[in-house]
C-alpha cells in the first residue's frame, strides 16, 4: 500500500475538508505521468479500442471530473497551472501535441464534455487565463462537436454540455443542436424516472451517471432558460431516487451490473448530482450518508495501483471484466461523485449530519431495469433478480453483464476467461448448456418475460431448436429457479449459484465443506456462505473453480452447481439456491430448503414451512 492509498484507507471522509483532500489523494499520484506538454496522461500501457494518443488526451480530460467542482468550490488545485499549458497546446492547431481533428463517433467527443462543463462552472479560471488567440483554439477545437455525429445515447449529453459551456463564456452557443440533443434522448425515457442507454438498450448505471447526471447539470445552470425542461428532469431525477437507493447497502456498497463498472464511485454520482441541483428526494442528511459511505467502502478496497493511480477493474485490478474502450485513465470517470465540492461549506448538504439509509422494503419491483430487488439489511447484502432484454449488444461479456438470474452486491457476478469448460466459462447464476462438447451456451437475451411481485419469467433459446422458459421465485437467503428445456440436441447442463470467494488468509481452509452429496452442496469460506439444493430432476451437485480473476469482487472463487444431461425432450430442472454473506453457517435458514409440491404440467413451489414466498404455482404464459 502506497502511502497515498494509505491515506486514502484511513480519510474518515466525515468533512468538506476531508472529500477534498480525497480528491487530491486520487489525482496527485497522476502528475509524474503527464507528457511534457501537459496534453496526455498516460498511465499504463493497455490498450483500448482509440488510439494510444487518444487515450492519453481522455487520461488528460477525466482528471477534470472531479478538479472543475473542487476549484468551483473555491479550491486551487496545485497543478492547475499545468492543465492551463495542456489546454493550451492541445487546442493550438500547429502544436505538435495538438489534440486533433474529431471524426463521427469519437472518443474525444466524450472527452469534451469535461471542458463544456469547466467552462460553465469555473471561466474565470479556464477561460480568462488565455489570450485572444487561446480562445479561438480552444472554441474551435471544442466546436467540432457540433459538426460531427455521436453514438444515439448518452453522448449525445456531450454535445449538450459543450454548449452550456459556450453560453457561458459568449461562444458559438448551438441552441438547435442543444435542443435536437435533448429532444432525442427524451426518447430514451422508459418510466419510473428510467432511462434506457438509447432506444432498445439497457437500463443500468448509464440511466444514473450519465444521463440524469448530466441532466441535472442542465436543470442547475439553465433553471431561468428552460424552466419547462428542468422542471421535468427534476421531476424525472426524483422518481428514480425512490428506486436507485434499493441498489446500495447499508455498508456503502452498490450491485454490480452492466457495463463500464470500471468507473467505480461515478456508481454514486447521481447523488451527488441530485444535491448539486438541490434536489433532495431524501433529506441531505440521508443523501450525504450514501455518498460518503459509498467513498469509503471502495477507498478499502485493492483499486489503485502501486503508484498510487486507479487501476482497471472493480474491487481489484482486473483487465479481463474491462470493456473495449477502457483506457488506463478511463477509471478517473469515477471522479463525477465529487461534483458536491463545486457546493460552498455553508450549503445545506455540508451542515447536515450523516444519515444512514432510511427504513426500506425487503423486496422492490423496478420493471423498467427488469428488476427484482430483494436486500438482507442486517447483512448488508442487495440482491437483484433479473428477467433480462429482449435485445442485446456487441460489448464485452454483454451476457455476463446483463442476463444473469441475479446479481450481488456482495457476491459480485463473473465473466468468462475463455471459452472451454465450466471452469473457464465462469458460469456463476447462469444457466450454461452446451452440445456435449465442453463449448458452452447461456442466455444472451429474452425472447418474452414477465415480471410479476415475486415471479419473473423469461423465454430464451441457446440454438434455434433450443428453447428454456426459466422461472425465479425471488427471495433470499433462498431463490428457485425453474427451468423448462425443449431440446432437439443432446445437452450437457450447468446451473450456477453464488461465487463464493476464496478465503486469502492462511492457516484457515480457503473453502470449507459442509453437505457435499448427489443432490446437496454447501460450502462457505471467510467471504459467505453458498449452496445449491437440487429439487427436481436428473443431476448431481458438484463444486466448480472456475480461473482466477473471473469474479469482479474475489480474484478466487468457487461455484456450487448442478449438472446434467439432456436427452433429445422436454426436462423439468428445479435447483434451488443459497446464499448468505455470513461465514458461519445457520442451519436453520438451510433446513429452510424449499421443496416441490408436484408436477403435472405445472409446478408448486413451498418452503419447509409453507411459507407464501415460496408458494407458486408455474405454468407457461
Amino acid at each position: 500500500m502506497t502511502k497515498t492509498t494509505e491515506r486514502l484507507h484511513t480519510n474518515p471522509l466525515q468533512t468538506r475538508e476531508q472529500v477534498q483532500m480525497a480528491l487530491e489523494q486520487i489525482c496527485l499520484p497522476t502528475k509524474p505521468y503527464f507528457n511534457r506538454s501537459k496534453t496526455t496522461l498516460q498511465l499504463g500501457a493497455t490498450g483500448a479500442g482509440h488510439p494510444d494518443a487518444i487515450a492519453g488526451m481522455e487520461g488528460f480530460a477525466r482528471l477534470l471530473w472531479g478538479i472543475i467542482p473542487y476549484q468551483a468550490g473555491g479550491k486551487m488545485y496545485q497543478d492547475w497551472d499545468d492543465i492551463i499549458q495542456g489546454v493550451r497546446n492541445g487546442t493550438h492547431p500547429e502544436h505538435e501535441a495538438y489534440w486533433g481533428d474529431i471524426t463521427d463517433y469519437d472518443q474525444r467527443i466524450v472527452e469534451m464534455a469535461a471542458f463544456g462543463l469547466a467552462l460553465a462552472l469555473i471561466p474565470d479560471q479556464i477561460w480568462e487565463p488565455l489570450s485572444e488567440e487561446e480562445r479561438r483554439h480552444f472554441i474551435s477545437w471544442l466546436d467540432q462537436i457540433n459538426a460531427y455525429h455521436s453514438y444515439d445515447c448518452n453522448w449525445l449529453f456531450f454535445r449538450v454540455l459543450v454548449n452550456l459551456g459556450f453560453k457561458q463564456v459568449g461562444g458559438p452557443y448551438n441552441e438547435e443542436k442543444v435542443a435536437q440533443s435533448l429532444d432525442r434522448i427524451d426518447a430514451f425515457y422508459v418510466g419510473d424516472g428510467w432511462y434506457s442507454d438509447g432506444v432498445n438498450a439497457h437500463c443500468d448505471y448509464y440511466t444514473s451517471f450519465a444521463i440524469h447526471f448530466y441532466s441535472l447539470i442542465y436543470a442547475k445552470l439553465m433553471e431561468g432558460d428552460d424552466p419547462e425542461r428542468v422542471a421535468l428532469y427534476k421531476q424525472r431525477a426524483g422518481l428514480f431516487a425512490q428506486d436507485f437507493i434499493y441498489w446500495f447497502a447499508k455498508d456503502g456498497s452498490a450491485l454490480p451490473y452492466g457495463r463500464s463498472l470500471t468507473y467505480r464511485f461515478a456508481q454514486a454520482g447521481f447523488w451527488s448530482a441530485l444535491a448539486y441541483a438541490e434536489i433532495h428526494p431524501f433529506s441531505y442528511g440521508v443523501m450525504k450518508g450514501i455518498i460518503l459511505n459509498h467513498l469509503r467502502w471502495w477507498f478499502k478496497q485493492p483499486i489503485f495501483n502501486p503508484n498510487g493511480t486507479l487501476s482497471i477493474g472493480y474491487a481489484y485490478p482486473n483487465l479481463v471484466m474491462a470493456e473495449n474502450y477502457n483506457a488506463p485513465g478511463s477509471p478517473y470517470w469515477g471522479l463525477k461523485v465529487f461534483l458536491i465540492l463545486a457546493l460552498p461549506a455553508d450549503h445545506p448538504f455540508w451542515q447536515a449530519a450523516e444519515e444512514p439509509l432510511p427504513p426500506l422494503h425487503n423486496r422492490s419491483v423496478q420493471r423498467p431495469p427488469h428488476f427484482i430487488l430483494c436486500r438482507q439489511d442486517d447483512q448488508n447484502h442487495v440482491l437483484a433478480f433479473n428477467a433480462g432484454y429482449p435485445f442485446t449488444n456487441a460489448h464485452t461479456h454483454t451476457s455476463a453483464k446483463y442476463e444473469k438470474f441475479v446479481y450481488s452486491n456482495v457476491f459480485g457476478f463473473s465473466v468468462p476467461r475463455a471459452e472451454w469448460g465450466l471452469e473457464q466459462g465462469a458460469f456463476d447464476s447462469m444457466l450454461a448448456l452446451s452440445e456435449r462438447d465442453h463449448l458452452y451456451r447461456v442466455k444472451r437475451q429474452s425472447e418474452t418475460y414477465t415480471i410479476e411481485d415475486q415471479v419473473i419469467y423469461t423465454k430464451w433459446r441457446p440454438w434455434r431448436d433450443v428453447t428454456v422458459h426459466t422461472w425465479l421465485i425471488v427471495g433470499t437467503p433462498w431463490h428457485v429457479r425453474v427451468h423448462k428445456i425443449q431440446t432437439h440436441r443432446e445437452l450437457d447442463a450447468a446451473d450456477g449459484g453464488f461465487a463464493l470467494g476464496k478465503a486469502r488468509g492462511h492457516p484457515s481452509p480457503e473453502i470449507t465443506e459442509h453437505i457435499r452429496n448427489e443432490t446437496e452442496l454447501l460450502v462457505s469460506s471467510e467471504n459467505g456462505c453458498s449452496g445449491v439444493t437440487l429439487l427436481y430432476g436428473k443431476g448431481h451437485t458438484t463444486l466448480i473453480h472456475p480461473h482466477a480473476n473471473t469474479n469482479l469482487i474475489h480474484p478466487r472463487t468457487v461455484i456450487p452447481t448442478v449438472q446434467s444431461i439432456l436427452p433429445v425432450g422436454t426436462h423439468w430442472l428445479v435447483t434451488a439456491f443459497f446464499a448468505d454473506p455470513c461465514p458461519h453457517v445457520e442451519w436453520k435458514a438451510w433446513d429452510k430448503t424449499p421443496r416441490v409440491n408436484h408436477i403435472n404440467g405445472g409446478i408448486s413451489i413451498l418452503s419447509r414451512e409453507g411459507d407464501a414466498l415460496f408458494t407458486r404455482e408455474i405454468s407457461e404464459p
